[in-house]
């Protein structure tokens, strides 16, 4: 916490504020783009690693690069938690979890050797969400935040359908296997029926199984068609509560709450939709840091 301070001092948290987690300023501006560059350096580098003809040759440098990464993006997540008002809602919101997600793999590695934990440093790719902010799509916030409403409302109905659609499957394969049990070898307890039953109602048919009796085949014909139409169901159920969901409210700035890191307000907006904390107290200029 002191480096920290000697680094941002306290009277300029402010400012450092407006650059690290807003993009309406320049130096802010500047800032979201270098981490988007890094952020796609680094998972490049993470998806070459996975190919051994190019990991033979630079296995070295692409391991340097990583640690450098992980040290840069480090550096980034404790200075976010140092000038947020409040660390722990930082933390727990929803990019703080990814920023920490993004940097622990590495730090596993040095405990897990040989597990390949540090292939899981792809879920950086989940930060350059940030885009939107920095390129002023904030529209694109509120088409995001009407599907998540949608998600989140037709969640019951999609729960009850998946019930159906699990004693469905368990019918279909234990029906499968009186039929076939005894002639296909393949068909040899009800949870390997069981498997073809989800596979073929879901359409995806592998076909590393298969029925070979008339009545199988019937069976599994039926199975296909039912299939097609209960694909229907869950998109008419998220359509309907998307629909249902829209809304008249723009999210036209992409000013970030120092209090809860609540992302997303109005443009004219003075305290935030989340936690009514004012948004701007000093309208610090990040013109004056040094």
């Amino acid at each position: 916490m002191k480096l920290l301070n000697k680094i941002i001092p306290p009277n300029k948290k402010e400012a450092y504020h407006e650059i690290i987690f807003e993009a309406d300023t320049p130096r802010g501006k500047i800032f979201d783009i270098a981490l988007i560059l890094l952020i796609l350096a680094s998972v490049t580098i993470v998806m070459l690693e996975t190919v051994k003809s190019i990991d033979l040759k630079f296995h070295t440098l692409f391991k340097v690069l990583e640690w450098v990464f992980t040290i840069v993006f480090t550096i980034e997540y404790l200075l976010r938690l140092h000038v947020t008002k409040r660390p722990m809602k930082y933390a727990t919101s929803f990019f703080g979890i990814i920023d920490l997600l993004a940097i622990l793999p590495s730090f596993l590695g040095l405990f897990l050797i040989g597990s390949q934990i540090e292939s899981l440093l792809v879920i950086r790719a989940l930060r350059l969400l940030r885009v939107f902010r920095v390129l002023k799509m904030v529209s694109f916030l509120r088409h995001g935040k009407i599907i998540l409403v949608a998600l989140k409302q037709s969640a019951p109905k999609i729960l009850v359908f998946l019930f159906f659609i699990v004693i469905l499957t368990v019918v279909f394969g234990s029906v499968m296997y009186l039929v076939e049990g005894t002639t296909n070898s393949k068909f040899s307890s009800i949870p390997e029926s069981i498997y073809w039953a989800i596979v073929t109602l879901t359409t995806v048919g592998y076909g590393d199984i298969s029925p070979t009796t008339p009545l199988g085949k019937f069976l599994a014909s039926c199975v296909m068609i039912i299939g097609y139409a209960i694909i229907a169901v869950p998109t008419g159920i998220v359509s309907s509560e998307l629909i249902n969901a829209g809304s008249d409210d723009e999210i036209t700035s992409t000013q970030v709450c120092r209090y809860c890191s609540h992302e997303g307000h109005d443009e004219e907006a003075k305290y935030c939709k989340k936690c009514g904390e004012l948004l701007n107290e000093e309208n610090p200029s990040t013109n004056d840091l040094f």
